[in-house]
């Protein structure tokens, strides 16, 4: 199936006067802070620390450069790609981005009916404001992160949950077993969940609800205390994977991979994939960049399924991960964006207008296909 980025740059020229959306990540991120409150902006848009690993995240797209390939004959393209089974029109999902409440109120069920219209996969947090359940209901193309938390009868629940809701996979997250220290939302003293933010999951859940003596309704702070006490679970080891393997038959990748010896160990664990992620630099400070990371994974293990995310703002970014192994990326502080200036209507533009810049750089590289890139597509720049 093709897709003409073509068509929608020139709707926008034939038109002669700005678009009434933003155009590029940037301008998405600027209008955003515009309308949101500084508290919750902080949290989408910050990191843990310096922020220095987001910054290796964006740095690492500029150590690749694309070497475009002339008269190619590449009139049709094809941008689309599947992966476990989840088909996707455009090489990226959008990633598990947690309390969307914060961004707009249509939340997690907003970016919901924008993945149904777009046919692009969403992946569903465990930290939403809108329930497994609810989300189900947009009829989205859908994979469920999930949190582990130190209940493991929670767990189990969330995971028959989405399986009973037609989610196609779940994807358990490694890397946030205990939050990061994250200066812009201690200096807000900023954390939605103490009021219910992104609290949907576990109000909704029955097993969650019966460790209350109260329902959230009656007494709302007790009850997102009992949440957030769930999460420090640093006790977790690999060897654990096999009770999470029991839980479900749908396929599990794991999120937060940065090494080849750790996905190794996923794989060796029962798992079926793995995405290479540092959490967009919100956990671990100095960390590598993810796409470095995604380098060293897929020399590893070459047969793996393998997604990333972290950096991604433009085209380029995803033919760069595409070409050095990723199945798909994951985007997601760009759709958080969006969803904070336009709710549903923000998501779905972008995604549009992010699937036409993809297409007019392969067009422009000399691809037929996305999936048909690799590493001699681009050229390594020496670091600085």
């Amino acid at each position: 199936m093709s897709f003409s980025g073509s068509m929608i740059q020139n709707a926008i020229y034939i038109a002669q006067q700005p678009p009434e959306w933003p155009v590029s990540s940037e301008d998405w991120e600027r209008a955003a802070e515009e309308k949101l409150d500084p508290g919750a902006f902080g949290y989408i848009a910050g990191g843990a620390g310096a922020e220095s690993t987001m910054r290796a995240n964006l740095d690492s797209f500029q150590r690749w450069r694309i070497r475009p390939r002339m008269l190619a004959g590449n009139a049709v393209r094809d941008i689309s790609v599947d992966v476990l089974g989840m088909h996707s029109p455009a090489p990226f999902f959008l990633a598990p981005v947690g309390v969307l409440s914060i961004a707009h109120e249509e939340a997690e069920v907003g970016v919901g009916e924008a993945s149904a219209s777009s046919g692009v996969p969403m992946l569903l947090s465990s930290a939403a404001t809108h329930s497994i359940e609810e989300v189900a209901a947009t009829g989205a193309p859908r994979w469920f992160q999930l949190y582990w938390v130190n209940d493991r009868e929670i767990c189990a629940s969330f995971v028959q949950r989405a399986e009973a809701a037609g989610y196609g996979a779940i994807v358990v997250t490694l890397d946030t077993l205990t939050l990061g220290w994250r200066p812009r939302d201690l200096r807000q003293a900023y954390l939605p969940f103490i009021k219910g933010e992104g609290c949907g999951q576990f109000f909704s859940d029955p097993v969650f609800l019966s460790r209350l003596d109260k329902t959230p309704e009656e007494d709302p702070l007790t009850a997102a205390a009992t949440m957030l006490a769930t999460f420090p679970n640093l006790g977790l080891r690999w060897d654990d994977l096999g009770w999470l393997r029991a839980q479900t038959k749908l396929p599990i990748l794991v999120k937060g991979v940065l090494t080849a010896d750790d996905a190794a160990l996923a794989l060796e664990h029962g798992m079926d994939g793995v995405i290479v992620s540092n959490h967009g630099g919100r956990q671990v400070d100095g960390a590598v960049g993810a796409l470095d990371a995604l380098v060293e994974v897929r020399d590893a293990l070459p047969g793996a399924t393998v997604l990333m995310d972290g950096g991604i703002r433009c085209a380029a970014d995803v033919l760069k991960a595409m070409a050095l192994g990723a199945d798909a990326v994951l985007l997601g502080r760009p759709y958080a964006y969006a969803l904070a200036v336009g709710g549903q209507r923000g998501v779905e533009e972008l995604i549009q207008n992010l699937m036409a810049e993809i297409d007019l750089n392969l067009a422009l590289a000399g691809g037929h296909s996305i999936r048909d890139l690799n590493r001699s597509w681009l050229s390594a720049t020496p670091s600085p």
